[in-house]
């Protein structure tokens, strides 16, 4: 299993807009071959910063089939025109957990 984690800065004033959009776009992510799940997460000390936590069985289930599919474009016909910059996106993979 792979987590992708976007960080995802917003224009100011448009975080509910974001907020929504993401939530829209839930049931293009759950069509996605691979992905597990979606969680968003916002900065306390930075409101206009999210993460947005995706789960997938592989990496290429992100980077290839999630990017070439009309998934994606539904998912930033969401949420794009809320971006302040481009996300900055890493995957990683669990090394432990503990309680």
């Amino acid at each position: 299993m792979v987590t992708e984690i976007a960080q995802i800065d917003v224009k100011p004033g448009m975080e509910a807009e974001f907020e929504a959009g993401v939530r829209k776009a839930v049931p293009a992510f759950q069509r996605s071959k691979g992905c597990k799940s979606v969680k968003l997460v916002r900065s306390v000390e930075k409101p206009q910063r999210y993460r947005l936590m995706v789960q997938w069985d592989t990496l290429e289930a992100h980077t290839v089939d999630f990017r070439n599919a009309p998934e994606f474009q539904e998912w930033r016909g969401c949420v794009a025109h809320t971006f302040d910059a481009p996300p900055y996106v890493e995957h990683v993979e669990e090394v432990f957990q503990a309680f």
